[in-house]
């Protein structure tokens, strides 16, 4: 497939999965998606959507940008990328069924709900595709799978017959289990604040209700009939009028404006994301003597890596899986052949057996926070070696997998890779990268960089640089 077959600006595809009100469907793709056996099993084992939703939504985004919105190269890098991380999504569920996020089947049911999803908000909204827009559509999405290389029995062939498949997917292999239902009900009653709604501070509560309530009505609405009516959940008279409310007006005032506000990517077809603001590494750093010392921080800065960073499942322990996870979580930043993900997958193996070998005290396979905290302290306290054979491990996989040119440093783009993101402020992330740069010369030693996560987990005191790794006590 060359860049010339692939969906161009302006075409259908790119112009209606760009538009800022494609978000009105994007629950009911997440929930029609979770709804596959596969999807959910995988999701439940393997996802870290429960504790950070946004992170997870962010990077979902950002691989459906550069499936739909990049060229060629993007795409294929893209597609790359997904084979490598789902080669490792595979096990038995709850029911005894074995799975593998590689079944074709399951991909093709994953990729046409997208298709699928942008029909329903051009019904929904009272602006439906005439039948050869539908066909031309298709063709275009089609083009897209194509780099999957899937079988082509596993694909509806036109557009006329996705509703059949849709339809004969919900009747014989859809379930409404825990995830789905999760999905559809609960996630957002529980989800954290975005860093992006800081500013509401002590009202989240209120409106986290408030947009789980919405979006749950909006759902239950918009999801198809048959859907429904198989699992037995109910359209109410508000729900069907809060559905034709914003979908008919957010289509009335989307073509009122300029495409700027109109659509969440450029026009011209660019697959990059807008670029986070550099990381000044020449501004001064902060006077450390200048905050207030206290007896022993260690402990509060455990309970912050626990949850913020080791629990990626958010159940409150810490098991094989979430340092997979955290694995993932890196090699998903960066542009990785598949012995470097491999590499770093492996070290943070060689981080879960010790923390397995020396926390886990009950024998359980998992590992609470009490004895995290309690077996960190301890271990670091007798032994200075201690976190060489676990976090440094790590650790150094981490910064040799972001030094993308080999040049044994990580500069200040390096480090954004894998720091960065919409989930970090670029203030901390600027501060963050000062404070480990102890020459001030612009760049991050191995060294440098190991030191700053040993003094996160040792230093008794928050005047070092290394215990602002999760930002400013």
């Amino acid at each position: 497939m060359d860049s010339s077959t692939l969906p161009a600006p302006g075409s259908l595809l790119r112009s209606n999965l760009g538009e800022w009100r494609i978000a009105l469907v994007a629950w009911r793709l997440l929930v029609l998606q979770t709804a596959h056996p596969v999807v959910a099993a995988g999701t439940a084992r393997y996802s870290t959507y429960r504790a950070h939703p946004w992170r997870r939504l962010e990077h979902t985004m950002g691989s459906g940008r550069r499936l739909i919105f990049a060229d060629r190269e993007a795409l294929r890098r893209e597609v790359a990328r997904l084979n490598r991380s789902h080669q490792r999504i595979n096990g038995t569920d709850e029911e005894g069924r074995a799975y593998t996020a590689h079944d074709p089947a399951v991909r093709a049911w994953v990729l046409v709900t997208l298709y699928e999803s942008v029909v329903a908000m051009r019904e929904l909204s009272g602006d439906p595709f005439s039948a050869e827009e539908k066909s031309l559509l298709y063709a275009e999405f089609r083009e897209v799978c194509a780099e999957f290389e899937l079988p082509e029995d596993v694909l509806p062939p036109t557009a006329e017959d996705v509703p059949a498949y849709v339809e004969a997917m919900i009747r014989e292999r859809l379930e409404f289990g825990a995830e789905a239902r999760y999905l559809l009900f609960d996630m957002l009653r529980e989800a954290p604040r975005p860093r992006r709604l800081r500013f509401v501070g002590p009202a989240w509560p209120l409106l986290r209700a408030l947009i789980a309530r919405t979006v749950s009505s909006l759902t239950l609405a918009d999801l198809p009939p048959a859907f429904r009516a198989r699992f037995g959940l109910a359209r109410t008279r508000r729900a069907a009028l809060l559905s034709w409310a914003l979908h008919h007006g957010l289509r009335h005032l989307m073509v009122r404006l300029p495409d700027r506000w109109r659509y969440r990517y450029p026009s011209d077809g660019s697959g990059s994301a807008p670029a986070a603001p550099a990381v000044d590494a020449s501004a001064p750093a902060p006077d450390p003597s200048s905050r207030k010392r206290r007896r022993d921080a260690r402990r509060p800065r455990l309970d912050a890596f626990f949850h913020q960073v080791l629990d990626q499942t958010g159940d409150g322990h810490v098991d094989a899986q979430d340092l997979r996870a955290m694995a993932h979580n890196v090699c998903w930043q960066l542009e990785l052949t598949e012995k470097q993900e491999a590499e770093v997958y492996a070290a943070f193996d060689t981080w879960w057996d010790q923390i397995r070998a020396t926390m886990d005290a009950d024998g359980d396979g998992r590992v609470n926070k009490a004895e995290f905290v309690a077996a960190t302290l301890a271990g670091c306290d007798r032994d200075p070696s201690y976190l060489e054979r676990g976090l440094h491990v790590a650790v150094r996989a981490v910064f040799r997998a972001a030094d993308t040119d080999g040049n044994g440093y990580l500069d200040a783009d390096e480090y954004r890779a894998v720091f960065g993101g919409s989930r970090v402020h670029p203030a901390e992330l600027s501060h963050g990268f000062r404070q480990l740069d102890r020459d001030g010369d612009g760049r991050l030693t191995e060294s440098e960089f190991v030191r700053g996560f040993t003094e996160f987990f040792t230093a008794r005191s928050n005047s070092v640089a290394g215990s602002q790794l999760l930002g400013r006590p």
